[in-house]
C-alpha cells in the first residue's frame, strides 16, 4: 500500500507539530508529560463522595470546594497538570465584587434545579494541539458580582416545564460588561511552558480586574500512607528579566521554577482543609487551603504564610482596565532556568500559534476558513478534555483517613475493587462528566485518530487492562456504575483506528489488533451470558447515557417509546 500523508503535513513533509508526534511515539521525547489534564470540576464526584446515602453532590458540593482538600483529583480554571496531577497550575480571578475568588466554575446539581448537573458559566477551548505543544483557553467574566444566590433561587424554584435559568439571563452581561481572560500555553521543550493571560475588558467604562495565577500540588500527604515525603513550593531570587521567582520541589516530579515577569504580591499557603470553616474542628495549621481567597476578598494578611513557604501559591496583580483595553501577564513554568528566561518568549509563543494552526489548515487543504476554524475547535475540544482520572476503588471502599459509613462495601462499586486508575483519560467534559464513560471514549477514540493516532490506540487498550476490565470480562461502565453495562463499541472503535492508520501511515497495527482481539473476546463472552442470554443480537439492558430523556428506562429490557412498546425479551 502506498504511504500516505498523516494528519498535520504537507507534500510529504512533516511538519513542527507531526515531529513532536513522532518523538513521543518513539519514546525520544515526553511531550505529554504537561497537558490539559486538570479537570475543571472535582466536587460533587462519586471519588470524593463519602456519604452514607451515596448522594455525591451534596456530600461535597461547591461552597466546601475552596476550602477543603480533595482526596483524589484536583480542579481549576483552564489550567494544566503534569501526568500524575501532581503540580498544577490555573488562573484564578477577582472583579472586586464577588464574595469568593473565582477559582473553579460553578453550576448546579440535579436536585438544585429542574435541569441539572449545569455548568453555570461560559468558558471556551478555542485551540489545542495533540502535543499540547499550545493549548489556549478562553473565560467570560462578569464585572458584576457574580449571581451564586440567584442562579441557585430561580432555578430551584422553577420545574420541569419551565426553561432553566442560565448567567446570560441574569443580566450581568448586560452592556458587554465583562472580560474575555484568554489564557495561552506554549511549551519550548516538554518541561518548559509559557504562559500568557489576556484579560480584555469588553465594557463602556474602566474596570478594576485582580489576576491570579495560582500552582500547588496536589495533597498527597495527608492520608495515611507511610514515607510520603511532603512536596514543597518557597519564593527564590529571581534571574533577569523576572520579577519574582519560585522553587516548587516534588520527590518523584523534581524542581520545577515558575517565574513572572511583572512584579505580584507573593501568596503562600498549604492545600490542607479548613476544618474551622467547614465544622467548627481546629485546624492542624494555620495556612490552609482557602487562604489565598480570605486574604484577597476579605483583607485577612495572616491568612498566608509570612515566610513565604507552602503547598499553594498565587501571584496576585491588581489592575484598572480602560474601555477595549487589556492587560497581559507572561509567566514560565520550568524545569531549567536560563540567565534571561523571557528572552525568547515572544519568539516561540508566536511559532507555536502558527503550528497549531498549519497542523488543523493542513489536514483539510483547500477547505474554506470557516471549515479549518470550526475543525481545529472540535479538535481541540478533543484535546482539552484529556482528564488526570485517580480511583483506587480497594482503597475507596475501605478508606484511609477519610473513613466511609460500613454500608459502603456492599454499596456502588463493591464488586470492582480490582479497578485502580491513575491515567490521563479521554472524557465527555471537564465540568458535567469528568469521568470516563466506555461507549463515550470508544466514540472519542474514532474522532482522535484524525489528530493522534497513537493516544486513540492507547485509550482503547487502557479500558482492556487488568487494572480495569473485570475477571469476568466486562468493561467498567462509568464511575456511578462500573458494572452498568454501555453498548458495545470498542470492537468497532479498534477498526476504526486500525483503517484510519493504515491509510496514513500505509499500514495497520496488527499487533494492536491482536491485543485487542483477545480482550474483547473476553468481553464478548460476558455479553452473550450476561448481557444476551436469548441470543436476539440487541440491546438487553445497560445504562445508555440518555440523561434526563424520560421516554423509556435505559436500564431494563422492556421499553415504553411514546406509547410504543418496544420488546427486547419475553413478556
Amino acid at each position: 500500500m502506498p504511504q500516505k500523508n498523516p494528519p498535520g503535513t504537507k507534500g510529504g513533509t512533516i511538519n513542527a507539530e507531526q515531529k513532536r508526534l513522532k518523538a513521543q511515539r518513539e519514546g525520544r521525547e515526553n511531550w505529554r508529560l504537561w497537558g490539559p489534564y486538570l479537570a475543571e470540576r472535582a466536587w460533587g464526584t462519586v471519588r470524593e463522595d463519602y456519604s452514607t446515602s451515596g448522594t455525591a453532590w451534596e456530600y461535597f458540593p461547591h461552597d466546601h470546594a475552596r476550602s477543603r482538600v480533595y482526596r483524589w483529583n484536583e480542579d481549576g480554571l483552564g489550567g494544566i497538570c503534569d501526568e500524575e496531577q501532581r503540580l498544577c497550575l490555573a488562573l484564578s480571578l477577582w472583579n472586586g465584587r464577588d464574595p469568593i475568588l473565582k477559582e473553579r466554575a460553578y453550576g448546579l446539581s440535579n436536585h438544585e434545579g429542574s435541569h441539572g448537573e449545569d455548568v453555570k458559566e461560559y468558558y471556551f477551548y478555542p485551540e489545542a494541539t495533540p502535543s499540547h505543544g499550545y493549548l489556549r483557553y478562553v473565560y467570560k467574566y462578569p464585572q458584576a458580582e457574580y449571581p451564586y444566590d440567584l442562579l441557585l433561587e430561580e432555578n430551584s424554584r422553577r420545574t420541569r416545564q419551565d426553561a432553566p435559568f442560565s448567567l446570560l439571563g441574569c443580566g450581568v452581561f448586560d452592556g458587554n460588561r465583562y472580560w474575555d481572560v484568554e489564557v495561552e500555553y506554549a511549551k519550548a521543550d516538554p518541561e518548559t511552558i509559557l504562559v500568557r493571560i489576556t484579560a480584555r475588558n469588553r465594557g463602556p467604562e474602566a474596570a478594576i480586574l485582580h489576576l491570579v495565577p495560582t500552582l500547588w500540588f496536589r495533597n498527597t500527604w495527608s492520608w495515611g500512607e507511610a514515607a510520603v515525603e511532603r512536596p514543597g513550593l518557597a519564593s527564590a531570587d529571581p534571574p533577569g528579566g523576572a520579577a519574582w521567582m519560585i522553587m516548587a520541589k516534588h520527590p518523584t516530579l523534581g524542581t520545577y521554577h515558575f517565574l513572572g515577569k511583572r512584579p505580584a504580591e507573593l501568596l503562600f499557603t498549604e492545600n490542607e482543609t479548613n476544618f474551622e470553616r467547614l465544622w467548627g474542628v481546629p485546624n492542624g495549621t494555620p495556612y490552609v487551603k482557602d487562604a489565598v481567597n480570605r486574604r484577597i476578598v476579605h483583607g485577612e494578611e495572616s491568612a498566608v504564610n509570612p515566610k513565604k513557604e507552602g503547598t499553594k501559591f498565587a501571584a496576585w496583580s491588581r489592575f484598572e482596565v480602560g474601555a477595549g483595553d487589556h492587560v497581559q501577564m507572561d509567566l514560565l513554568l520550568t524545569a531549567g532556568v536560563a540567565e534571561s528566561p523571557f528572552q525568547d518568549f515572544e519568539k516561540v509563543m508566536a511559532a507555536r500559534r502558527s503550528e497549531a494552526q498549519a497542523f488543523c489548515s493542513e489536514m483539510l487543504p483547500g477547505a474554506p476558513e470557516e471549515d479549518i476554524g470550526i475543525f481545529r475547535s472540535s479538535i481541540a475540544g478533543m484535546i482539552w478534555n484529556k482528564q488526570f482520572y485517580h480511583y483506587d476503588v480497594d482503597r475507596w471502599l475501605d478508606g484511609d483517613l477519610l473513613r466511609p459509613p460500613i454500608d459502603r462495601r456492599s454499596g456502588r462499586n463493591y464488586l470492582w475493587r480490582h479497578l485502580k486508575a491513575t491515567d490521563i483519560i479521554s472524557m465527555p467534559d471537564t465540568w458535567e462528566y469528568p469521568w470516563f464513560a466506555a461507549w463515550d471514549l470508544a466514540f472519542h477514540c474514532a474522532a482522535l485518530t484524525l489528530a493522534d493516532i497513537d493516544f486513540a490506540k492507547e485509550q482503547l487498550e487502557l479500558l482492556l487492562k487488568q487494572r480495569y476490565m473485570h475477571p469476568n470480562g466486562q468493561i467498567p461502565g462509568y464511575e456511578w456504575g462500573f458494572g452498568d453495562a454501555n453498548p458495545p463499541l470498542q470492537a468497532w472503535a479498534a477498526l476504526e483506528c486500525f483503517r484510519a492508520e493504515s491509510e496514513q501511515r500505509g499500514s495497520g497495527d496488527f499487533h494492536f489488533l491482536r491485543r485487542v482481539f483477545n480482550k474483547l473476546l473476553l468481553n464478548y463472552g460476558w455479553w452473550l451470558n450476561r448481557k444476551d442470554p436469548e441470543n436476539r443480537n440487541v440491546f438487553e439492558g445497560g445504562f445508555m447515557g440518555m440523561d434526563n430523556v424520560s421516554v423509556y428506562d435505559r436500564s431494563r429490557r422492556n421499553h415504553r417509546i411514546l406509547g410504543l412498546q418496544v420488546v427486547y425479551g419475553p413478556q
